[in-house]
């Protein structure tokens, strides 16, 4: 009788979920802060970036905003891509090496094939949430879709309670999707490579692993994003490359390679 095939053990690198803690969030953005203030001008030029995002969201929500939820689940999504610069720079400071902007506008062409397959899945989370809201929309409007102006009195009609309440509460499950499975993924694979799946699988361990912490790190990117937006969007300038570096630290502290030496908390 022939013995049962043994698979040879993984030579990947192997890796562990943190126990995070409550304060990690706010270290994060600490450290993302000062990968900003060092290196100002980079830290600009994408801060111009999502200035420009917010004012193509803007003109939109002033002209068809019925397709205003879908542009921004649009930029929930290309906001992560965008910032993959940044997690390049601050990927770039804590090796010792000087960043450049050459550098981390094309850090992302030795990853397209594991980039391309999260794209697929990130854009079919989106079409699921596109299709979700306008099952919502069918539901309590029975007697059609509203017009562009009844789109605004229904999202904003107290009235109408209910339908924000499942309309919040779709669009919240999705969101939270999409952050659980990009969160910590984009900056994995920046950092190694490693196939989408896997960064996504990874995501979701340190989401799930530390609920608590990333639902207080969601709040606060959300939270700083709403007050970037309101000074007419220019807070972006800042708040958009800010979130972008401490991304990365948030990816750093959550997972920790067994092949390379234990971070300093």
């Amino acid at each position: 009788m022939e013995n049962p095939y043994v698979p040879p053990p993984s030579d990947a690198p192997r890796k562990e979920i943190v126990r995070l803690r409550l304060v990690d969030p706010f270290r994060w953005l600490a450290q993302g802060g000062r990968d900003l203030w060092a290196e100002k001008g980079i830290g600009l030029f994408y801060g111009v970036c999502f200035f420009i995002m917010a004012l193509v969201l803007g003109a939109v929500f002033r002209n068809s905003p019925e397709y205003a939820m879908s542009i921004a689940s649009g930029c929930l999504l290309v906001g992560p891509f965008l910032a993959m610069g940044l997690y390049e720079v601050s990927r770039r400071r804590e090796r010792g090496l000087t960043p450049d902007l050459g550098t981390s506008l094309t850090c992302w062409d030795s990853h397209l094939g594991s980039m391309g397959m999260l794209v697929l899945v990130l854009v079919v989370l989106e079409l699921l949430w596109g299709r979700a809201s306008l099952v919502v929309f069918a539901v309590f409007f029975n007697t059609g879709m509203p017009s562009t102006t009844g789109v605004i009195q229904a999202v904003f009609n107290p009235d109408n309670w209910e339908f924000l309440l499942v309309y919040m509460m779709v669009g919240g499950v999705f969101a939270g999707l999409v952050f659980a499975t990009a969160v910590v993924s984009i900056p994995m694979i920046l950092d190694r490579d490693t196939d989408a799946i896997s960064a996504a699988i990874t995501s979701l361990q340190v989401v799930f692993g530390n609920f608590a912490v990333m639902l207080l790190w969601g709040a606060l990117i959300t939270a700083l994003v709403v007050l970037a937006l309101l000074p007419w969007g220019l807070g972006l300038l800042i708040i958009g490359p800010l979130l972008g570096h401490a991304s990365w630290h948030a990816y750093r502290g959550s997972v920790r390679w067994l092949d390379t030496p234990k971070q300093a908390s």
